[in-house]
Formats: C-alpha cells, sequence, structure tokens
C-alpha cells in the first residue's frame, strides 16, 4: 500500500501506476473540498475527522467502486496545531460511518505528539489501544489501528497498531512544499 499526503500530488501517481493494481491510502489532512476527488482515487482515507467530511466522501464513492475503507483520526493528545476529532467524538463519527453504504469503517488512526520522554508517546498509544478497543466491541467490522511512523513504530506496534506509516524511512524526508 501506498500513502499519500496530498490529493493532487496522489493523482498523478496513482494513474501513472494504475496497471500495477496498488492500494493507495490518502493519509493527510483531506479538505472538504478535496473530499470528491479523494472518494475516487483512494482505496482508504486514514483522516477523516469530522462528520461533513463524512457526508461529502459518501456522497462522491462512485457507485462501480468498492466502498471506501475509513479509519477515524483522532487527536489523542488535543494538540492545537493537530488534526482529528477528539477522543469522546469517535462513537459519533463511527455511527455516522457506518450508516452510510458506500464507506466502511475500518478503524483509527492518531499522530500523537513527538516526545522525547518515550513514556509520553506510550501513554498515548495505550490510550488509542484502549479507544479501538471500544470502537471494534461495537463495530466488529473496525479491524485497523494506525499509529506509528519511521521514529517509533515499533514502540507503536508494541502498544497494539497494526498498520503504520514508515515513508521517511523508506524514501527519505519529504521535500519542502513550495
Amino acid at each position: 500500500a501506498f500513502g499519500e499526503n496530498y490529493v493532487q500530488e496522489a493523482q498523478a501517481k496513482i494513474n501513472e501506476l494504475a496497471a500495477l493494481d496498488l492500494e493507495w491510502h490518502m493519509i493527510g489532512h483531506l479538505q472538504s473540498n478535496k473530499a470528491e476527488l479523494a472518494a475516487t482515487l483512494f482505496d482508504w482515507v486514514q483522516t477523516v475527522d469530522r462528520l461533513k467530511l463524512v457526508a461529502a466522501l459518501a456522497s462522491h464513492r462512485p457507485p462501480a467502486r468498492a466502498p471506501l475503507n475509513v479509519l477515524i483520526q483522532v487527536n489523542i493528545d488535543d494538540e492545537a496545531s493537530k488534526h482529528g476529532c477528539r477522543p469522546q467524538q469517535v462513537a459519533g463519527l463511527a455511527e455516522a460511518i457506518a450508516g452510510q453504504p458506500r464507506l466502511l469503517l475500518r478503524g483509527l488512526m492518531a499522530i500523537p505528539a513527538p516526545h522525547p520522554e518515550i513514556e509520553r508517546r506510550r501513554a498515548a498509544y495505550r490510550a488509542m489501544a484502549a479507544l479501538f478497543d471500544t470502537l471494534a466491541a461495537d463495530h466488529p467490522g473496525a479491524d485497523t489501528l494506525s499509529m506509528g511512523m519511521s521514529d517509533d513504530y515499533p514502540l507503536a506496534v508494541a502498544e497494539g497498531a497494526n498498520m503504520v506509516r514508515i515513508g521517511t524511512a523508506l524514501f527519505g524526508p519529504r521535500p519542502s512544499r513550495t
């Protein structure tokens, strides 16, 4: 699977590599005005964090495609600069997603605050794992906990992640967008 942060950049890559039958994940913040294009391009959107986005993705997912796999992005550390819903909003978003036949609720995603103290990150990952267990009990199809990146994925896996994002380790640092 390949993850992309930006819809426009992904479109060119997805079109160029279409013959390879790859699975594409939207892993960056998704603006509502890009939801129509994202719903047609991607197999997964890992950054659903509001009801408006749920409705936009559901209404634009082409009927000829399988339902769009969706992860709810949680701002587990309540960082003002981060996207994602609050933990207490997960249940409502999950119900909204589950009510959309063109969307398939698969689980949760989080990017905890980078912190030099490993135990602070571990606490965030444990909180996400507990939230995921609650979600999965109510929605048995929820099978994915996406957390951890190149610098901390072993810790995330140890705390329950079954999907990680390791782009920097594979491809190097992302060039600045100008």
